[in-house]
């Protein structure tokens, strides 16, 4: 998920293209239309109509039957089929009719683009041919906005990647990706960018304040994952710089309390968005630092409206140091199993909680700390619980407490367990009376 984002969409039309069974089903109804259109011809006995193949026979009947065709496709539904394809697979399509190749010089097609370098001879990635990516500077740089760039580890990659960039002085880039294996050499970049998306990348905290220092002035949005190399000191430097950063996304091991002071300083604007993934830095560690919750507090009190997500990708035993005091969490996510325990120090210490989702727990009921969490998270709006156990009655109760203002609720058929009071029959008819809207459970995960 970019920062701010959450990004799952579904493109209906593109499903044409996978269901095997919808085009048999599709060329069924092609042979069905021609056979009734063949005895439509044929039905005058004062003409004897010669034996048809496919093809004529199409072109005879065509005045009887409407047929399907592919480059009657709208153009906003060939436009969407587009932009999953590959660009030689793009460019090709682009041949198939004159209709295909308005969409492919559509400028919707061209705001965001994925250039891949490398040495062919040595990395097992594809390489964007050079004659199109002149192509593309020439033709459709005016209408790039979001580029990324996939790199391998030489210099000469990383020195292609500059070259393009310092080739698109006129384009309103407003995202640049770095999915790269490169040397910092790449993150010398001297564009006006507002976001930065940063992944699986090795760049180190000397050459991510190059590329802050070029682009403090602009930087709203900034997005780092996998990138071992940079330090607390590093995002440090990142806050120090872009006064104007609004969303900004990091692993836990680069926070701290003097990052967090830092983003809460007077010079600085309010941060709207601070995404924080938590996964184990070694195998087996179990020990976090902890944030501190004076450093919690100044940061809500310069930034009240900040939402404070946090995904965890941890085991029970690694969880132990989180929320034990007041965290100003707004949204979190667990990947793993959760404890008891802890979802009880959830409901006690994060009174700022929007959205809580449970992927697992062990088996005992979570009766207790579900009614907890409704109970003093007033602001909880939405619930998704799968892999866990709750008793009816308590999941009525944790609804009847939250009411209304819980606008999604995701349970799983399976985490709801039968007693003396409520049935599984029963259950969702009180449900629905506190939500004020029919509600059952989910017999599969939605998030």
């Amino acid at each position: 998920m970019d920062v701010g984002e959450h990004p799952i969409a579904a493109v209906t039309s593109f499903r044409l293209f996978r269901g095997d069974s919808n085009l048999e089903a599709f060329f069924r109804m092609k042979r069905n239309n021609l056979s009734v259109g063949n005895k439509v011809v044929q039905s005058s006995p004062a003409v004897k109509q010669p034996k048809l193949g496919f093809y004529s026979s199409l072109n005879q009947t065509h005045t009887y039957t409407v047929l399907l065709d592919w480059g009657s496709l709208p153009h906003y539904v060939v436009l969407r089929i587009f932009q999953y394809l590959p660009l030689m697979d793009r460019a090709r399509a682009s041949s198939v009719c004159r209709r295909w190749n308005e969409v492919f010089h559509i400028p919707d097609l061209w705001r965001k683009f994925e250039f891949e370098l490398n040495k062919s001879a040595t990395s097992y990635f594809n390489c964007t041919h050079p004659a199109l990516i002149q192509q593309i500077i020439k033709k459709h740089a005016a209408h790039l906005q979001y580029v990324s760039f996939k790199v391998d580890s030489s210099t000469e990659s990383a020195e292609a990647a500059c070259d393009i960039l310092s080739q698109l002085v006129n384009c309103s880039i407003q995202t640049l990706g770095l999915i790269s294996t490169a040397k910092p050499s790449f993150m010398n970049v001297s564009k006006s960018l507002s976001s930065i998306k940063i992944e699986d990348t090795p760049v180190d905290d000397p050459s991510l304040k190059i590329l802050v220092a070029n682009n403090s002035d602009t930087l709203r949005r900034l997005k780092m994952s996998s990138c071992p190399h940079v330090s607390s000191d590093g995002i440090l430097c990142v806050a120090d710089h872009c006064q104007g950063l609004r969303e900004l996304a990091l692993n836990y091991y680069m926070l701290s309390d003097e990052l967090l002071l830092a983003l809460s300083s007077e010079t600085h604007v309010n941060l709207e968005h601070l995404r924080i993934d938590v996964v184990s830095e070694n195998p087996g560690q179990i020990k976090f630092l902890s944030v501190k919750k004076q450093s919690w507090d100044v940061l809500i009190k310069h930034s009240p409206g900040v939402n404070v997500v946090m995904y965890f990708f941890l085991y029970e035993e690694e969880l132990e140091t989180f929320f034990k005091e007041e965290t100003p969490v707004t949204h979190l996510y667990f990947g793993r199993s959760i404890s008891k325990a802890v979802l009880g120090r959830i409901g006690l210490n994060c009174p700022r909680l929007i959205e809580l989702v449970v992927c697992a727990n062990g088996l005992q009921a979570l009766d207790n700390e579900l009614i907890c969490i409704a109970e003093h998270c007033k602001n909880l709006t939405a619930l998704g619980l799968s892999e866990c156990e709750v008793s009816c009655s308590a999941f009525i109760e944790f609804v009847r407490l939250c009411g209304r203002r819980l606008t999604q609720l995701s349970i799983m058929e399976e985490v709801l367990i039968p007693d003396d009071d409520y049935s599984l029959d029963e259950i969702h008819a009180e449900v629905s009376k506190y939500l004020g809207r029919v509600w059952f459970p989910d017999v599969m995960p939605l998030w």
